[in-house]
C-alpha cells in the first residue's frame, strides 16, 4: 500500500507561484507513476500533471508553458511548481501515484490552492 502526503497550497493572487510536493511512503518501491488532479468546488476531479519513472511528463493543455512536475532522485517525491497562477486553478490537488493504471486507487488528502483575482 502506497500512502502520499501532500503539501505547499496556499492563498496566492493571481500572477504568482506556488510548488507543491508529495511524499510516497509504504510500498513506493512500486511506483512507476506520480502525479496531480485537482477538484473545485462544485466540479469534478481532473487530471493536471503525471510524470514516469522515466522522466516522460503529460500536462493539460490549460497549464502547459506554466506547471512543470518533477521528480526528486529518489522516485518517491513528486513536485508541481506552478507560475502565472490564475484563479481557475483553485482547487484541491490531489496527489496520485502507482504502478500501472491511471489514475491509481492511491490518493493523498488533498492540498488546497487558491488564487484571488
Amino acid at each position: 500500500q502506497v500512502r502520499l502526503v501532500e503539501s505547499g497550497g496556499g492563498f496566492v493572487q493571481a500572477g504568482g507561484s506556488l510548488r507543491l510536493s508529495c511524499v510516497a511512503s509504504g510500498s513506493a518501491s512500486d511506483i512507476n507513476q506520480m502525479g496531480w488532479y485537482r477538484q473545485a468546488p462544485d466540479g469534478q476531479r481532473e487530471f493536471v500533471a503525471l510524470i514516469t519513472s522515466g522522466g516522460h511528463t503529460n500536462y493539460v493543455d490549460s497549464v502547459k508553458g506554466r506547471f512543470t512536475i518533477s521528480q526528486a532522485n529518489a522516485k518517491n517525491t513528486v513536485f508541481l511548481q506552478m507560475n502565472s497562477l490564475k484563479p481557475d486553478a483553485s482547487a484541491v490537488y490531489y496527489c496520485n501515484a502507482g504502478p500501472a493504471s491511471w489514475p491509481s486507487p492511491n490518493w493523498g488528502q488533498g492540498t488546497q490552492v487558491t488564487v484571488s483575482s
